[in-house]
């Protein structure tokens, strides 16, 4: 286990560098040595983010005079092809990369490619990058160089389907999730659809032909399946800040089996995975601020169709929490350090 790690964060004006922030501040092993902005270059983090005053002394510099290659880990909060541009010479200087984009998810690069309609630079990478799922690639983690951060719906999806898809318990050709994300998961950037006015009191489905983060869970899942695995994903915009409540939809190959067992037992001991009370429905209140993925299944009328709830916070489990948790086991520390946070309420 190290001491103190030296930690740079590029792209530090967004909402999951500001969250990197936050949970860092009570990290005892780390030293957040360099933020980078170009924007907002020389200007004091605390002035942007008012909560980290008397957390976090520093300045926003251009991330060529960050120092990052003395850096032992940096993680990248940026939209995608950033990461894949600098990445290289970070691991070339012995710096381990934890990547928050979507760089690294797919490993195919051509795929990369339509889905994101920009050219793959550093395709060379993708062989060993490793997806940064805690609960399905622990040990891979572990010695990992360059992590690919989870998308924050691919994080509540998967953990939802994973018991059932490696019990063989249902049908991997018929899956669907219907989720909805706060309005944090689009970002911080200024557009008109995410104001206030837009909003509030009004929900809405987008991207229904085919989202991003698609290609990424059903790459994931056809791993822990072992054959390929299609699912009908449809996201929705909810009148919330922050969340992501995803309900799912299987159908079992035999209605013979204890699915309240098969959760709990799975998830036993995850730090990350609270598996609730049979009957259960978990509220995104529930997890606000907090690492946590809060899980209830069910099987209504007890027919051959499971359906799983699956909360969780889009800038913690989703994004900033997860990439710390990975840090945790590639750094030896343990895994829960810097992110034993109780959820927010009311």
């Amino acid at each position: 286990m190290r001491n103190r790690v030296r930690v740079g964060i590029v792209g530090g004006t967004g909402y999951t560098g500001v969250e990197l922030l936050r949970l860092m501040s009570s990290h005892p092993g780390v030293d957040v040595v360099s933020i980078t902005s170009r924007a907002e270059r020389g200007m004091r983090v605390d002035a942007l983010f008012p909560n980290l005053r008397g957390h976090v002394d520093l300045a926003f510099s251009a991330p060529e005079e960050a120092g990052l290659g003395r850096c032992d880990a940096v993680f990248f909060a940026t939209p995608h092809g950033v990461a894949m541009e600098s990445a290289p010479g970070l691991l070339e200087a012995g710096v381990r990369v934890l990547d928050l984009s979507a760089d690294f998810r797919l490993r195919d690069s051509v795929q990369w490619e339509r889905w994101y309609r920009h050219a793959h630079v550093s395709p060379g990478l993708l062989d060993e990058v490793v997806y940064g799922l805690p609960e399905h690639r622990r040990e891979q983690i572990r010695n990992a160089r360059l992590v690919a951060v989870p998308g924050c719906y691919p994080t509540a999806i998967q953990l939802g389907f994973i018991p059932l898809l490696e019990a063989g318990l249902i049908r991997p050709d018929s899956l669907i999730a219907s989720a909805a994300s706060g309005v944090s998961g689009a970002g911080r950037q200024a557009n008109v659809d995410n104001l206030l006015t837009e909003v509030a009191d009004s929900m809405k489905a987008y991207s229904v032909p085919g989202h991003r983060h698609l290609p990424e869970i059903e790459q994931e899942l056809s791993a822990v399946a072992g054959e390929t695995v299609q699912l009908s994903f449809v996201p929705h915009l909810a009148p919330m800040i922050r969340g992501i409540h995803a309900t799912l939809f299987a159908r079992l190959t035999t209605q013979d089996v204890d699915l309240q067992a098969l959760f709990e037992s799975r998830y036993a001991g995850e730090p990350a995975v609270d598996v609730m009370p049979a009957g259960s429905h978990p509220q995104t209140r529930s997890v606000r601020g907090a690492n946590l993925c809060r899980l209830a299944v069910h099987q209504p009328q007890g027919r051959d169709t499971v359906v799983v709830l699956s909360a969780i916070d889009n800038l913690v489990k989703g994004a900033a929490g997860q990439a710390l948790q990975a840090f945790n086991i590639m750094f030896g520390f343990d895994e829960s350090l810097g992110l034993r946070q109780v959820a927010l309420l009311p």
